[in-house]
């Protein structure tokens, strides 16, 4: 699938690839929780252990050419055939545990923390493409549960049919992301490269309720789709989710031959934009973590669950 050029292309900018279409990539928070610095927020948000976490992705296609998309969005690449869902897992964890080696030496490492990072508890299916396209996700979550570990999937939404079968094969908490407030600004921010995909966020939207944990997250870009709050807060109650984050657009990697730094918005820009959201869609602010530009919205009625798994 991938050309050698390619493979030391992406192995130099920290991917290791798994199998024919799989990849893991060390995160930035994974590393700092090691030496014992700070987590990520969903450690801060849902308890998930940072140290413990594999970021990964079954699939490097995508829907999208998101204007604020970190990636090279011109890569698209399809296999010709496709990894069965315990390879995926067991190459994984051996790719995470074999990267990982170089912190037993670090002076400031956590020992502790490097033992446990060795025996990983969750996978954030976040890390490029989209996650959906993968024919077999249901059967990967699947294998992820059986062996106790947690799983978190970050989907754009334009695969409903796939969120279908997941309502059947949950993973711990399901994210999608809510792009814009209307259809205009969705083309202009993501660039869909099928015409209907609207219309399948909008399917998909009307199917998040039936997950027992999901969230709604909204990448901030201004002069983009930072705009109508009450339009998210209308998507917002129509899908209903447990959880919903306002996290500002970065301006790291890829993103930075399209957009200029003034499109990244400041934490105080998220929490003023967050409060409109969460009044007009009756939530309310329940937790931020300002080094990551991120806020969580949820109904008051509903804080007993945020570390239910």
């Amino acid at each position: 699938m991938f050309s050698e050029l390619r493979k030391k292309e992406l192995e130099k900018q920290g991917y290791r690839l798994v199998g024919r279409h799989s990849a893991i990539k060390i995160c930035t928070w994974c590393k700092k929780s090691i030496r014992g610095e700070d987590v990520c927020y969903k450690n801060t948000f849902y308890g998930i252990n940072s140290w413990r976490c594999i970021q990964m992705s079954p699939w490097f296609a995508c829907t999208h050419r998101c204007i604020f998309c970190w990636r090279d969005v011109r890569e698209n690449l399809v296999p010709e055939e496709i990894d069965n869902p315990k390879d995926i897992v067991d190459g994984c964890i051996k790719a995470q545990k074999k990267i990982l080696q170089g912190f037993g030496g670090n002076e400031d490492c956590n020992k502790e923390r490097f033992k446990e990072a060795l025996e990983p508890l969750h996978f954030a299916i976040s890390l490029t493409g989209e996650p959906t396209l993968y024919p077999r996700l249901p059967e990967l979550v699947n294998e992820i549960k059986s062996r106790g570990m947690t799983s978190f999937i970050v989907t754009n939404g334009t695969v409903p049919e796939m969120l279908k079968k997941l309502i059947n094969h949950q993973p711990t908490q399901l994210y999608m992301t809510l792009p814009a407030p209307d259809k205009e600004t969705y083309l202009k921010t993501c660039n869909p490269l099928n015409k209907d995909s609207w219309d399948k966020i909008q399917e998909s939207l009307s199917m998040i309720k039936e997950f027992k944990r999901s969230c709604l997250r909204l990448t901030l870009v201004k002069g983009y789709n930072m705009v109508n709050p009450e339009g998210y807060a209308d998507l917002i109650k129509k899908a209903n989710p447990l959880f919903v984050e306002l996290k500002a657009y970065m301006w790291v990697g890829h993103s930075r031959e399209r957009l200029e730094i003034e499109n990244m918005p400041m934490h105080p820009d998220i929490v003023e934009f967050a409060k409109k959201v969460a009044e007009a869609a009756d939530m309310k602010i329940i937790d931020e973590k300002p080094e990551s530009r991120v806020v969580l919205l949820m109904k008051e009625d509903s804080k007993d669950r945020i570390m239910e798994f």
